[in-house]
């Protein structure tokens, strides 16, 4: 599988955000992840299906949907619609992930399930064979910014030990959480495929000298 960077919009100027969107394409970034928070599953409001609408109509790039919110089964058809490429649901955000997966399939895009740090694997593992991604949070989530939990390694190797002893299972392993160079390498040996970057990339003045270490850190 090629390694993709995947730039993080919650760390983008949204004033600016179209601006910031074709930098980060300029770039070379591969996909762009977009978080939706509620502000009940997670202690953080941002973004809406508007804001997915918006960002198709100014790029072609892969829109990567991180749904932090209760009842995500009520905004995934507004958010395909939107022009979501991958929607991401939280295991623990709703009672039927099976359905979930399956309504966001039905309606053309790539499934996903997400685990935060305190999931168990097991929790999720009768899923592994409908789903295209599994996001690892490698933060707490709700907030950018924060400091990677190394302990999150361990669950990615596990993972991709996982993924590489069943003939049914062929999903992507991401990773979101205080991804920046000195963290991407330890993510990328014990199996990821995706990184979300935020603050390391929008954070600085050098978006493209950070996009191509990242790039540079992560290659097959």
């Amino acid at each position: 599988m090629t390694n993709k960077i995947a730039p993080s919009i919650l760390s983008a100027d949204i004033m600016n955000l179209e601006r910031d969107v074709k930098m980060a394409e300029a770039a070379g970034a591969d996909l762009f992840h977009i978080d939706i928070m509620d502000g009940h599953f997670v202690p953080n409001m941002s973004f809406s299906p508007s804001v997915v609408k918006g960002m198709r109509r100014i790029t072609d790039k892969p829109l990567d949907v991180h749904l932090m919110i209760d009842n995500p089964e009520e905004y995934i058809e507004p958010i395909v619609k939107a022009g979501a490429d991958t929607v991401l649901v939280h295991a623990e955000s709703t009672n039927h992930t099976y359905r979930s997966i399956q309504m966001i399939k039905q309606l053309g895009a790539k499934a996903g399930i997400v685990v935060n740090p305190g999931t168990a694997l097991e929790n999720v593992k009768e899923l592994f064979p409908i789903i295209n991604q599994i996001l690892v949070m490698t933060v707490n989530p709700g907030f950018g910014g924060q400091e990677f939990l190394s302990g999150m390694t361990k669950k990615i190797q596990r993972l991709d030990q996982l993924r590489q002893t069943s003939a049914a299972d062929d999903f992507q392993i991401e990773v979101d959480g205080g991804i920046n160079d000195k963290t991407i390498t330890k993510c990328a040996d014990a199996g990821a495929d995706i990184f979300v970057a935020g603050s390391y990339l929008f954070g600085s003045d050098d978006f493209e000298g950070r996009i191509n270490k990242l790039k540079d850190l992560v290659e097959d």
